[in-house]
């Protein structure tokens, strides 16, 4: 085998598809290419497949794009400053209710931990399972299965019993959904707020196991490892670049900027730039400016706003999240508004930042401040149900603050949070708040 193969040959098929469907995500027209697909991931692994790899992604980076979708969803800071209405960074902090960052540290890791049991199931398999149960509503975290419940309907058996289920849970377990959080208040902490996206590669290396980086952290954590920097880390061999994994890195920096959104989404590009492009950058700036606003805002629909002024206004991303709000202005139920979410992007990848951008803000919309209908509006509607959960239920607890959060969610956490991360395992949750709001204090 080549020795400049950059990952295992168990992973080139999925690879492969995943950046075909990229490309034609991108208005390119792949069709005179899935034949060469078909036929190199058929090979047996060999230098010769490899080549053959190779050759055909060069193929598919060759293809010409809709320039009109290039033009509306610009990766580059002053083409996206352009084509967005975020303002310049504001010049003075804002004091912010230590209750509030709290409760944004717990909604994200209880809205997570509902979802872990069931990430990349369908709508309908949840509610298989749901029914099967006795649980239709969803109004806890899920149970330990009942001895007849058929394979199908099964959590993974890693979580079984597990600390993700009712009546197990002691704490918050490991998740990458709350990795990323520490990693950034980490980073800011030891690099200051003028951190680059240099400095998030370094981090990474320094602190976060790769093995337990997915999708296109892995792939920008493989390329930072053989030498390659940010953006070039983003796109060499990433077909994963607009997926959902930038769009759960985002809180922290709204946090640490709260009732100032601009500056939050720049500090969350320089962030997502070193694994992601265009709506996958998008996904963690309109997360950074929201939650910079759930931080000093009640109004839901003002934080939902502000998230979306700092992201191109004709970009896929921007017009998902008007028409999520549209739907639910025109006074259309739940079921029909997920239903039509998952007609215009349902075809998409299940952990694609647009399908799961659109639920969330779907959740938020019906949930209408109620924490426990909005985390579980949003693991009920499937795709990757913990990102979904923990990012809807860190806004909806900014907005809250920890002492009106519902004991039922977040007093099995108690005040450990388990974490990957180098230094950080177990972790205080207060104290993570704590720190959060000193950075918030500096100007």
């Amino acid at each position: 085998m080549d020795s400049g193969q950059p990952f295992e040959d168990a992973e080139l098929k999925e690879i492969l598809e995943a950046e075909l469907a990229q490309r034609r995500e991108e208005g390119a027209d792949v069709s005179s290419l899935e034949g060469e697909l078909s036929a190199v991931v058929a090979m047996a692994p060999s230098e010769e497949r490899w080549h053959a790899a190779v050759e055909l992604r060069q193929k598919l980076q060759e293809l010409p794009a809709d320039g009109i979708l290039t033009a509306a969803e610009p990766t580059e800071w002053s083409d996206l400053r352009a084509s967005s209405r975020i303002s310049a960074p504001e010049a003075c902090p804002v004091e912010v209710d230590p209750d509030r960052l709290l409760g944004a540290w717990l909604g994200r890791a209880a809205g997570c931990l509902l979802g872990k049991p069931v990430e990349g199931w369908s709508h309908e398999h949840i509610g298989e399972l749901l029914e099967h149960i006795g649980e239709p509503d969803l109004v806890d975290y899920f149970p330990p299965l009942p001895e007849d419940t058929p394979e199908r309907l099964r959590y993974p058996e890693i979580l079984e019993p597990g600390p993700c289920l009712r009546g197990a849970i002691e704490g918050m377990p490991r998740d990458d959904d709350l990795d990323y959080p520490i990693l950034g208040l980490d980073l800011m902490e030891r690099r200051g707020l003028g951190f680059t996206t240099d400095d998030v590669g370094r981090s990474w290396l320094e602190l976060l196991p790769y093995h337990l980086t997915y999708t296109a952290e892995r792939a920008a954590y493989r390329n930072l490892s053989q030498g390659r920097s940010g953006p070039d880390s983003a796109t060499f061999w990433n077909p994963f670049r607009e997926w959902i994994g930038a769009q759960i890195r985002g809180d922290v920096y709204g946090w640490v900027s709260p009732g100032r959104p601009a500056r939050a989404a720049e500090l969350a590009y320089r962030d997502a730039r070193l694994s992601h492009v265009r709506n996958g950058v998008y996904g963690e700036m309109f997360v950074a400016a929201a939650s910079a606003a759930a931080l000093v805002e009640d109004d839901l629909d003002g934080v939902l706003t502000t998230g979306l002024d700092c992201v191109p206004t004709q970009s896929r991303f921007a017009k998902l999240v008007q028409r999520c709000r549209t739907w639910h202005r025109h006074g259309l139920g739940w079921g029909e508004a997920a239903q039509r979410l998952r007609e215009e992007v349902g075809h998409y990848n299940w952990v694609h930042t647009l399908p799961n951008a659109g639920l969330v803000v779907l959740a938020l919309l019906y949930g209408a401040g109620d924490y426990g209908r909005t985390i579980t509006l949003a693991v009920r509607g499937g795709w990757d149900t913990d990102c979904n959960g923990a990012t809807a239920g860190a806004l909806v607890g900014a907005m809250l603050g920890a002492k009106r959060l519902p004991e039922r969610w977040v007093g099995p956490l108690g005040d450990t949070l388990h974490s990957a991360v180098a230094g950080y395992d177990p972790s205080s949750f207060r104290a993570l708040a704590e720190r959060t709001r000193e950075l918030a204090l500096q100007a």
